[in-house]
């Protein structure tokens, strides 16, 4: 089984494209902390390519901004390929399957000065009832 999910920030905005056939194709960056540190204590960042096909790519395109947090699900495709020198290179891609927005649109970004503040309490007195009070009666059964 082929299967990846990521979850980092976008590099680069996403960039939305056509192919001939009227095909929508999106590619963006994403950058993925590990979850370990390198012997110099610091964490160190894998990027990936990832390009999502038809609706999921116009989403990405018209949703996901650079800087923007992104989980995506997907399978990896490796490709080799000769550069201009002739060097011969290897490229590692994630064909995405799903893709969870997980930034808040910008008019609903949450900063300090707009978490809403918890409403204040009034100090009510705690309400003793009887036990006959808490049994049903006939009268309150609906059969």
């Amino acid at each position: 089984m082929n299967k990846i999910t990521l979850i980092g920030y976008l590099t680069r905005d996403p960039e939305l494209s056509q192919l001939p056939s009227g095909v929508s194709v999106c590619k963006f960056g994403i950058a993925v902390s590990r979850s370990f540190t390198n012997a110099d204590g610091e964490r160190e960042t894998d990027f990936f390519n990832v390009t999502a096909w038809r609706g999921l790519g116009e989403n990405c395109a018209k949703y996901l901004r650079k800087g923007k947090r992104a989980c995506v699900v997907g399978n990896v495709q490796i490709r080799n390929y000769e550069d201009n020198n002739g060097n011969r290179r290897t490229a590692v891609d994630v064909v995405a399957e799903d893709i969870e927005f997980l930034s808040p649109k910008d008019d609903e970004a949450i900063t300090p000065n707009t978490i809403p503040k918890p409403k204040a309490r009034t100090a009510e007195k705690p309400v003793k009832k009887k036990l006959e009070e808490l049994v049903p009666t006939d009268d309150d059964l609906p059969f």
